[in-house]
């Protein structure tokens, strides 16, 4: 079983930054691609952007393309969404996803997290 908890979300004015974490609990942790999406309410899932296992691919969705950017640490079990020049529209709940490979078109991941608030004001 993969667990995944997010941390991070928070209220932070336009332009500003913030930093997700998803940490995972469960073995091979390298050995999962981890996706980030968001959702509001009445809009469906989004997606944001993947990293592959091993950290050396990433792909991202043209919205948040040159001010998001997802890294990863392996020894920590943990994958990070760094939010740069944050705008309102961001504002969503942010989940972040593991599926065993690597895949820029994929919309189905194994395993979930609870989902952590972003609040962009303007």
């Amino acid at each position: 079983q993969v667990q995944l908890v997010e941390s991070g979300g928070g209220l932070v004015q336009a332009g500003g930054s913030l930093r997700l974490s998803c940490t995972v609990a469960g073995r091979t942790f390298s050995s999962y691609a981890m996706g980030w999406f968001r959702q509001t309410l009445g809009k469906e899932r989004e997606f944001v952007g993947i990293i592959s296992g091993s950290g050396l691919s990433t792909h991202y969705a043209d919205s948040v393309k040159g001010r998001f950017t997802i890294s990863r640490d392996n020894t920590k079990n943990t994958v990070f969404l760094q939010m740069n020049s944050l705008k309102p529209e961001d504002t969503a709940v942010y989940y972040c996803a593991a599926r065993r490979i690597f895949d820029r078109t994929a919309n189905f991941y194994e395993y979930w997290g609870q989902g952590t608030q972003v609040t962009v004001s303007s």
